[in-house]
């Protein structure tokens, strides 16, 4: 589509596209009661949903020529939402393959509630920044490998056994980028002004 879009066709994307970001802020609970009941495919499958309607809810504004001011202040704390979930579940599984430190975890929580109210005072939402975006991809990313079921391996036990253990560590090593990114860009932020 060139040029503007037919008023109406704007008009439903929007509301399609806030509708998903409303959906992703409560997929969070389904999420945190699959993985505290032991339905680790269930919550990786809810994990995906969610990045797939940030990334649809995202294309549909796109199209619509801009999405809603509302969306546009909701769609970051749905994300951190979505995202909060399964980190906190994570700081406190000593069970779990790999365990983020709580202190990180605080850490990039604070963060994002630092950015939040941030934004919450920035005309038109404080659009994301190129950085924040990057971390949030990496933080996905991160999160559906450290999700990543342990009985999902390939082939006969015998072979793929070290499949699950391999990417829950590069979920953990992704982590820490994310971690740095996240920093590194609510400072650009905090001193754009």
């Amino acid at each position: 589509m060139t040029g503007r879009p037919p008023a109406a066709f704007a008009n439903r994307a929007r509301r399609l596209a806030d509708g998903l970001t409303v959906a992703r802020a409560l997929l969070g609970l389904p999420l945190i009661l699959a993985l505290s009941g032991g339905q680790a495919a269930l919550a990786w499958w809810l994990l995906v949903l969610g990045g797939l309607s940030d990334a649809l809810d995202g294309w549909l504004a796109r199209r619509a020529g801009g999405g809603s001011e509302w969306g546009a202040r909701l769609d970051p704390l749905t994300d951190k939402i979505l995202i909060a979930a399964p980190l906190l579940w994570l700081g406190a599984q000593p069970a779990w393959p790999q365990q983020l430190p709580l202190w990180a975890v605080w850490l990039l929580l604070a963060r994002e509630l630092l950015i939040s109210g941030w934004r919450a005072g920035a005309s038109g939402g404080g659009p994301a920044s190129l950085a924040g975006k990057g971390k949030t991809v990496l933080q996905f990313a991160s999160l559906l490998l450290l999700l990543w079921p342990p009985g999902w391996q390939p082939g006969p036990e015998a072979v793929g056994h070290g499949l699950p253990m391999a990417l829950h560590q590069l979920g953990w090593w992704l982590f820490w980028p994310s971690l740095l990114l996240a920093l590194s860009s609510a400072r650009g932020y905090l001193f754009s002004r």
